[in-house]
């Protein structure tokens, strides 16, 4: 059956659903979901995703969504397709980045505002499945559990553990995920999702409202999406990313064949430019 929406995983479907400024609510209503109320968001702006280094030997990080909002809040948003080596390590390496921004030339005196990360994640990273979750609130707390530090969240959401069906979804939050997990298979707006939030989410994946230039850009980003998944799971599979970053190189050497472009080969498994030109 041919798909009547597109795909959120993709890098396309992710920022054209939300990453843009006419899509921007979107953004807005489904980061609410995961935020407490003293951070609740009124009105977001773009920042601009690729970080550069402070010296050129430092690595440099390239957002799928930053932003901002009107206290100074930021937010980071990503959608990752496939396990990698040292996914948390990533994760925290990204928070920096908003973090050492924040500082002022001067007599500053350290103040930070909050930073959040938000990764939205297509595999299942835990390692042992009995102690797996679906949603993870991390936070720095001390020794007996209490928050030490209240500006740096990371959210993760390990999407193939949600599992709940239409008649069993019990607030907006799990709204969204039903409508970002499913949103590729339905071939008409479910009654459970018929409000306008979502209707607007349902209007702007429709493919065919896609201009055709639009259309061929997120054919290209599908097929990446799918050749990421299909190596990277094939060599996790067989065993091959165990110690080191040999599992890792494999991949990257499986995508180089493949001809993709060597920036989504760098942002897709975290090697560098040299490293990729030596396979």
């Amino acid at each position: 059956m041919t798909a009547k929406y597109f795909n959120p995983y993709t890098d396309f479907g992710f920022k054209k659903l939300f990453g843009e400024e006419a899509s921007k609510d979107l953004l807005v209503d489904f980061l609410n979901q995961l935020l407490p109320p003293q951070h609740q968001i009124v009105e977001l702006t773009f920042k601009n995703p690729e970080k550069s280094p402070a010296t050129a030997q430092e690595r440099k990080a390239i957002f799928d969504i930053y932003c901002q909002n009107a206290e100074g809040e930021r937010f980071i948003v990503e959608m990752q397709k496939a396990k990698v080596n040292f996914f948390k390590d990533r994760s925290l390496f990204y928070s920096t980045f908003p973090i050492k921004e924040q500082a002022q030339a001067g007599g500053w005196n350290f103040r930070l505002m909050p930073v959040y990360f938000v990764a939205i994640l297509d595999f299942i990273y835990d390692e042992q499945e009995e102690a797996a979750k679906f949603r993870r609130d991390v936070c720095l707390k001390d020794q007996d559990g209490d928050i030490f530090y209240d500006k740096l969240h990371f959210k993760f959401l390990q999407m193939p553990l949600f599992n709940k069906q239409a008649d069993q979804l019990q607030t907006h939050f799990d709204k969204w995920v039903y409508f970002l997990k499913n949103l590729e298979n339905f071939d008409h707006i479910p009654a459970i999702l018929n409000e306008p939030i979502f209707q607007k989410g349902f209007e702007i994946a429709e493919l065919s409202h896609l201009k055709p230039t639009q259309f061929d850009d997120y054919q290209k980003s599908l097929l990446d999406y799918w050749e990421v998944k299909n190596v990277k799971d094939t060599a996790f599979g067989e065993g091959l990313v165990q110690g080191e970053d040999i599992g890792i190189k494999k991949v990257a050497k499986s995508l180089k064949d493949k001809q993709l472009p060597t920036a989504f080969i760098i942002e897709t498994t975290g090697l560098t430019a040299e490293d990729i030109e030596k396979l």
